[in-house]
């Protein structure tokens, strides 16, 4: 399971890479400089969280891959990717307002998933 998070916090960040180039190249003369900021926003978390889905999965084989806490903190991160950066490229590209309604919850995965990391790291066996 966590040589899947692995590979796909690589791929995320290989996506991340790839969009913020998009969006530094492509976008820089077809978006305001507000919306190009959103999609930076968006760019700038997904590699942020693209390197914690590979700590995780780095973590998960010293402290132990049955560790469900770890496991669901993969889980929301990966989540979180989806709904707070998605919602943000989609937002900048098509300037659909109701979709900053879903960057929240994407937030709040990320605030979950980092919780759960702190929790399965510091319970984790031999941890003082």
């Amino acid at each position: 399971m966590f040589n899947k998070y692995g590979a796909y916090g690589a791929i995320h960040a290989l996506l991340a890479v790839a969009l913020g180039a998009f969006g530094a190249h492509g976008l820089k003369a077809k978006l305001s400089e507000e919306m190009l900021n959103v999609f930076e926003t968006g760019v700038r978390y997904h590699m942020f969280h693209a390197i914690g889905l590979l700590l995780l999965a780095l973590a998960a084989d010293r402290i132990g891959r049955s560790n469900n806490a770890i496991r669901w903190a993969a889980r929301l991160m990966h989540l979180g990717i989806f709904l707070f950066s998605g919602s943000l490229y989609a937002l900048s590209l098509s300037d659909v307002k109701w979709l900053g309604i879903i960057t929240p919850f994407g937030g709040l995965a990320f605030i979950a998933a980092w919780g759960l990391a702190a929790y399965s790291i510091w319970r984790a066996k031999g941890s003082e």
